[in-house]
């Protein structure tokens, strides 16, 4: 079913119109965007894994959003997840879909006759914050994603970074305690195996474990598997000593591998996306304060914001788009 993001007035106004495709491991949403980065209007499926099925799947989406929006496009961009070269149009790898060297600019130019780009899909999601979202005010950001890994996007000056063959910017994967907690890459010590979502569960499912007394039980029914990043922040708005002790230790560790983000990049603002950013209320003021103290040679010369992403699950389409503009 089309969703409809705003009212229409396309013939005649001298816009240029845009498909913006993401792709996950389990949907593919597709959706019209103006030059601007706004969405006209939104069509979306389950994901296939078969390639071809998949690319009908998303020229069916596409023809119907213009049949019904009366727009035409006039490129396509597509986010998707793994190794993607985006020079070449090609998805090397993507473990979500069982993806491998398929070239997927060519088979969906192709089917949609119209220029294609694709690029990783949290380099699209960043690039639709900066383009259209939370960082449009500034020219440099890092955005990070905080799921069940930590996806990372890079754009300065209107361009993604994704290093060669675009293989780069997997910020997730920096080591912020050395021979530490095995991340899913199979290194050790990675940010994303202290600072996902995944890994705070983990931690205050520890945690629990050595306070029978703590809320968190109580919030869970009795069962750690129950347990959700939202019901931790919810035991330490109810100042739980067990959730206060869990998000100041997760915040430590997410503010280190900020720091060296940072410090390694220094952009005008880092952007927090991910479920756990509702709660931003508790982890921006903690999170600020430790980053604050450790920035080499602090940022008074050159601040750094650090705010929350907005487009949530529409950023991927707007800067799949916007790879095109």
């Amino acid at each position: 079913m089309i969703q409809l993001q705003s009212s229409l007035n396309a013939n005649g106004n001298g816009h240029k119109y845009y498909a913006g495709i993401d792709i996950g491991g389990t949907g593919i949403k597709c959706g019209i965007v103006d030059e601007t980065g706004k969405i006209i209007a939104i069509n979306k499926c389950p994901t296939k894994i078969d390639v071809k099925l998949a690319i009908e799947d998303i020229s069916m989406l596409i023809a119907d959003l213009q049949k019904q929006t009366g727009i035409t496009i006039v490129g396509a961009g597509a986010g998707c997840p793994g190794i993607i070269d985006s020079r070449s149009g090609v998805v090397v790898s993507s473990s979500n879909l069982r993806w491998n060297n398929v070239p997927l600019a060519a088979l969906l130019k192709n089917a949609l006759g119209v220029p294609v780009r694709i690029a990783n899909d949290a380099n699209a999601a960043a690039l639709g914050e900066y383009v259209n979202g939370s960082g449009k005010n500034y020219n440099s950001i890092v955005m990070i994603t905080l799921g069940t890994g930590i996806g990372s996007g890079i754009v300065f000056d209107g361009k993604l970074f994704d290093g060669n063959l675009g293989a780069g910017a997997e910020l997730g994967h920096e080591v912020i305690r050395y021979n530490g907690e095995q991340c899913a890459c199979g290194r050790r010590g990675c940010f994303e195996a202290y600072a996902s979502a995944t890994a705070l569960i983990r931690q205050a499912k520890c945690a629990m474990d050595k306070d029978e007394g703590s809320i968190l039980w109580k919030l869970t029914d009795g069962d750690k598997n129950n347990l959700n990043g939202k019901l931790i922040f919810d035991a330490y708005r109810l100042k739980d000593n067990t959730a206060i002790k869990v998000v100041k230790k997760y915040t430590d560790y997410l503010a280190v591998g900020v720091v060296n983000l940072i410090n390694s990049f220094h952009p005008q603002a880092i952007l927090l996306g991910g479920g756990l950013c509702a709660s931003s209320d508790v982890i921006l003021p903690l999170l600020k304060k430790r980053v604050k103290k450790q920035i080499y040679r602090g940022i008074d010369y050159a601040p750094v914001e650090i705010v929350v992403a907005e487009l949530g699950n529409d950023a991927g389409i707007c800067g799949a788009a916007a790879l095109l503009f």
